[in-house]
């Protein structure tokens, strides 16, 4: 019996989003457990060294730290349900304000990140393909290899060195000229100048993986039958390639920005820390060295939900492109 397709796939779309869930739930409990088994109090970072045992005892019981592990889990969770992230030991404030005042930063980052890779790597890919085993393709096969081998935090060196240090072509740190009361289109240039590096930074290795899957794929589709049939007409050759070819060959490029994202938010926090800039990276680092438990577990969750998130749009974007996913889960 053949199942409806509307059937088949709200199964699939169910089946996905509950498979997210589950995911998600599981990866706050493991966060949890980490970040509290790890060695360190931070009882320590917030009333120093020289305190005494009874102080200690009034922080811990303030932050709610001298509860058992469950316990703890249990508030979280119930925390969370209610929109409550917790208070940050650190910075002293809500932690909800301390990470949503830096996700614009880092989104800004890693969707320009995205956005240079997917059409730098297509356009490459494109050019290689139709030039396969030229000089041009054995080059930028070598700078594949080279973005696949470095990792962002050499490439952000690298880069900070010749564009910031030695051509002085670009700004070495922050998001924003510091003591500068921007507006308009100066405001914008100054925010681009910014972040033009960091946005380099991580978009290498995404262009080398985009450039080689798609250099691939286009090589294939190039030598299909009605690719030849298109050039018999006397179709011109770009519109063979861009019109008919790359069409069938994007394919694998959807997959590798959602399924990437995770690197990207890891290759945020190495990139942030080189150039300085203000986003969830930095924050990151900066609650690790304060033992700042609940921006922590903030942050865990909603990197978790945003991996998840970006993954089930990956999976029924793809499926819709190509429908035999449905069929064959």
């Amino acid at each position: 019996m053949r199942i409806p397709f509307s059937l088949l796939n709200n199964r699939f779309l169910i089946r996905r989003f509950v498979q997210s869930v589950i995911l998600i739930l599981l990866l706050i409990v493991i966060n949890f457990f980490l970040i509290h088994l790890a060695p360190g109090d931070p009882v320590y970072y917030l009333a120093g060294q020289s305190g005494d045992e009874a102080y200690y005892a009034m922080i811990r019981a303030k932050f709610g730290l001298d509860q058992p592990l469950l316990t703890q889990l249990w508030v979280y969770f119930s925390s969370i349900l209610r929109g409550d992230l917790g208070y940050s030991l650190n910075y002293q404030q809500p932690v909800s304000s301390v990470i949503f005042s830096r996700i614009p930063a880092t989104l800004l980052l890693i969707l320009s990140s995205v956005l240079v890779a997917a059409v730098g790597g297509v356009i490459l890919a494109v050019e290689v393909a139709r030039r396969e085993n030229s000089i041009y393709d054995r080059a930028l096969n070598n700078f594949v290899l080279l973005g696949h081998s470095l990792p962002s935090f050499s490439i952000g060196h690298l880069l900070l060195l010749f564009f910031a240090l030695y051509l002085g072509l670009f700004p070495a740190q922050g998001m924003l000229s510091a003591n500068q009361d921007l507006t308009g289109l100066d405001y914008l240039s100054d925010l681009f100048s910014h972040l033009v590096l960091p946005c380099l930074t991580l978009a290498v290795v995404q262009i080398a993986q985009i450039m080689r899957l798609t250099r691939a794929q286009m090589l294939e589709v190039l030598n299909e039958n009605y690719i030849t049939t298109a050039r018999a007409k006397g179709i011109k050759e770009r519109r063979v390639v861009y019109g008919h070819a790359l069409r069938n060959a994007l394919l694998p490029v959807v997959t590798i920005i959602g399924s990437d994202l995770g690197m990207l938010l890891s290759g945020a926090v190495l990139t942030e820390t080189v150039f300085g800039y203000p986003g969830l990276g930095r924050l990151t680092l900066e609650a690790l060295a304060a033992r700042d438990y609940p921006v922590l577990m903030g942050l865990f969750l909603l990197i978790s939900i945003a991996v998840a998130i970006f993954n089930f749009i990956t999976d029924t974007t793809y499926s819709f492109i190509d429908p035999r996913i449905r069929y064959s889960q």
